[in-house]
C-alpha cells in the first residue's frame, strides 16, 4: 500500500486518515463578519409531470422549495440528504445550469439567472464544477492539457504557450507531473482522474468550487487522498467550497456548516460537530443513525482466521 492508498474512515465525528497521518484538521475560530461570497434566496425549482390528459393541466413535482443560505469567502457549506432530496437540483441551479421557478442565485453580488448570456459565461471563471464521476466527466477524445485548458476558452485569447504553462501549473498544485499533460483519462486511477478534474476547475483561479459527490466513486483507500488535497487547496487559495455529499463524515470534517435536505426543503442546519453529535430534527437523527459503525471487539476475542 502506498501513501495514497490510505484507508478513510466512515464513523461520523472521526477524523479520515491517511498512512502518512491524519488529514489536516482545520482551525475554526471566530472570524470577523464579512459579506458572503455567495447568497441563495428563496430558490424553488418545479418539474413538469407528464399531462394525464389531453387537455388536463399539468401537475408539477417541487424538487426543491424556498431553498436560502449564504456562505462567506473561503469557506465551506455542505449539504446533505438522501437521494431525490434536491441536492443534485440546488447545485445546477447555484451553476445556472438549470433555471429556478422562483428564487435568487447572487455570487459576487451579481445574480447569474439574470445576466446576459454573454455575461454569464464571463463570470463562469469565478465559478466552477467538480462532478461525481472522474470517468464519465473527462473526454477521453482529449488529453488533459486540453480538458484542463477548457474553461481558459471563455476569457480572453492566449497563446497556446502561455496556456500550457497555466496547464503544468495547476497540474502541479494537484499533485501531478508536467508529463501528465501529454496523456489521456484511460491512462490514470480513478484518484488521479479526479485530481485531473479538480485542476480544471481551478484553472481560472475560482471564487467557489461546487463539488457534488466528488469522492463517492473514488474506491475508499484514495478518499483522504483526494480529501486531502481539496483542504490544502482551500488553506492555500482561499477558494470557497459547495460541497455536496451523502457521506457524513466527509462533510463533517471538510465543512464549517451544513444544511440537511429532505423532499427539496431544509429541515436543520449548524456547525458538523453540533449538528451530528446531537441532531434536533428526527430526520436528522435518522442519517446519522444510518452510518455503520464499527464496535471494538471485546477483550480477549480471538482475531486470527477461523
Amino acid at each position: 500500500m502506498t501513501p495514497q492508498d490510505a484507508p478513510f474512515s466512515i464513523a461520523v465525528g472521526a477524523y479520515p486518515t491517511s498512512a502518512s497521518g491524519p488529514l489536516h484538521s482545520k482551525p475554526r475560530g471566530l472570524d470577523e463578519p464579512a459579506p458572503p461570497l455567495l447568497r441563495v434566496t428563496d430558490l424553488a425549482r418545479d418539474y413538469p409531470l407528464p399531462r394525464a390528459g389531453l387537455f388536463t393541466p399539468r401537475a408539477q413535482v417541487p424538487a426543491l422549495r424556498g431553498v436560502s443560505f449564504q456562505v462567506t469567502a473561503g469557506r465551506s457549506l455542505g449539504i446533505v440528504g438522501e437521494s431525490g432530496s434536491g441536492k443534485s437540483t440546488l447545485a445546477r441551479l447555484v451553476m445556472a445550469l438549470d433555471t429556478p421557478t422562483r428564487g435568487t442565485v447572487e455570487l459576487l453580488g451579481r445574480n447569474l439567472h439574470t445576466l446576459p448570456a454573454a455575461a454569464l459565461r464571463a463570470a463562469r471563471r469565478d465559478f466552477q464544477m467538480v462532478f461525481q464521476d472522474p470517468y464519465g466527466s473527462l473526454d477521453p477524445r482529449q488529453t488533459v492539457e486540453r480538458i484542463v485548458a477548457e474553461p481558459l476558452h471563455m476569457l480572453a485569447p492566449a497563446p497556446r504557450a502561455q496556456q500550457r504553462a497555466q496547464v503544468l501549473q495547476v497540474l502541479d498544485q494537484v499533485g501531478l507531473r508536467s508529463a501528465d499533460a501529454d496523456k489521456y483519462p484511460h491512462e490514470f486511477s480513478g484518484g488521479q482522474r479526479q485530481r485531473i478534474a479538480i485542476a480544471r476547475a481551478l484553472i481560472t483561479r475560482p471564487r467557489l468550487i461546487v463539488a457534488d459527490e466528488p469522492v463517492s466513486a473514488l474506491d475508499v483507500s484514495v478518499q483522504a487522498q483526494v480529501l486531502n488535497l481539496m483542504q490544502d487547496l482551500q488553506e492555500h487559495s482561499g477558494v470557497t467550497y459547495l460541497l455536496i455529499s451523502h457521506d457524513l463524515a466527509v462533510v463533517s470534517h471538510l465543512c464549517d456548516e451544513v444544511l440537511v435536505l429532505r423532499e427539496g426543503a431544509v429541515v436543520e442546519r449548524g456547525t458538523p460537530q453540533a449538528l451530528f453529535s446531537d441532531p434536533q430534527h428526527p430526520y436528522t437523527r435518522a442519517l446519522v443513525d444510518a452510518v455503520p459503525r464499527v464496535e471494538p471487539a471485546p477483550t480477549g476475542t480471538p482475531t486470527g482466521p477461523l
